[in-house]
């Protein structure tokens, strides 16, 4: 399963935090923060232009871009 999103190419992202100690900044490892990926399927009457290219097709999206489809506009 591919680790992107097919509508809108997000992909995961190295983030670290800062602990402020006694006036220092503590070291802290980095972490790779993923997107929530899931399978969804695209309907083929569908009206978004952003959609279009996927219609009838079983996609891996991510969870805001199947919150969107679920709209009506």
């Amino acid at each position: 399963m591919p680790r992107m999103c097919q509508i809108c190419e997000k992909t995961s992202v190295m983030a670290s935090a800062r602990k402020k100690l006694m006036s220092k900044y503590n070291p802290t490892p980095k972490k790779r923060r993923r997107p929530n990926l899931q399978v969804a399927y695209i309907p083929e009457d569908i009206k978004r232009e952003k959609y279009k290219k996927h219609a009838g097709k079983k996609i891996v999206a991510c969870a805001k871009c199947i919150k969107t489809l679920g709209k009506d506009n």
